[in-house]
């Protein structure tokens, strides 16, 4: 496939569309927040992909990483254009909708109320942080394919995903916090560390 890609093979490159624009619209979508942009997103990405198929690697695995790189940095540029904050998890979910961290934390988290204050820190998060997660965890990539999508060493991407981590965890346990209208953490911070599990295990398994 890679030597076909890299040969210009419009049958080959046709077949690289089917494979993964699944997973690049829906990757788009998860950083924008907006499915017309999406659109536009996935639409930019291949039509990168296929100006620079020259810098595909000769030997490689999957081209899903080197795809959902193009697709970060397109999506980075629609949201700057766009001036749209990170709304993914607000919005009503796709008709198709793909297995991501709020479904993983679903089902550990029985009170909605808690998955939703989890779904409001996302939207607080750092766009790096974003990022790393919406490779990591809800694209399914590991350490090295992630570094390769963003263009950085694997211990970035371990850093960034552990102060991912960490954040997510302050920002969920104030929004529980200011929803009780208590003043300490105290429990809230034993209930948000549920919605955290998913995250560790996927870290774990690295």
């Amino acid at each position: 496939m890679r030597e076909r890609i890299r040969a210009g093979d419009r049958e080959a490159f046709g077949e690289l569309y089917e494979q993964y624009a699944k997973a690049v619209y829906n990757h788009a979508f998860r950083l924008t927040g907006d499915w017309s942009v999406a659109e536009d997103v996935m639409s930019a990405t291949f039509l990168d992909a296929w100006r620079t198929r020259e810098k595909v690697a000769e030997e490689g695995g999957s081209l899903r990483p080197w795809l959902l790189g193009i697709a970060t940095n397109k999506a980075h540029n629609a949201r700057r254009g766009v001036r749209r904050r990170f709304a993914f998890l607000a919005r009503v979910p796709a008709p198709e909708p793909v297995e991501d961290f709020a479904d993983e934390a679903a089902g550990r988290i029985d009170d909605v109320r808690r998955l939703d204050a989890v779904h409001r820190a996302v939207r607080g998060l750092r766009r790096q942080e974003r990022e790393v997660l919406a490779l990591c965890v809800w694209s399914g990539l590991d350490y090295q394919q992630t570094a390769d999508a963003l263009g950085v060493p694997v211990g970035t991407v371990r850093s960034r995903l552990s102060r991912a981590r960490v954040r997510l965890r302050d920002l969920t346990d104030r929004q529980l916090a200011e929803e009780k209208r208590e003043p300490r953490r105290g429990r809230g911070e034993v209930e948000s560390e549920a919605a955290f599990a998913a995250l560790s295990v996927q870290e774990g398994t690295r």
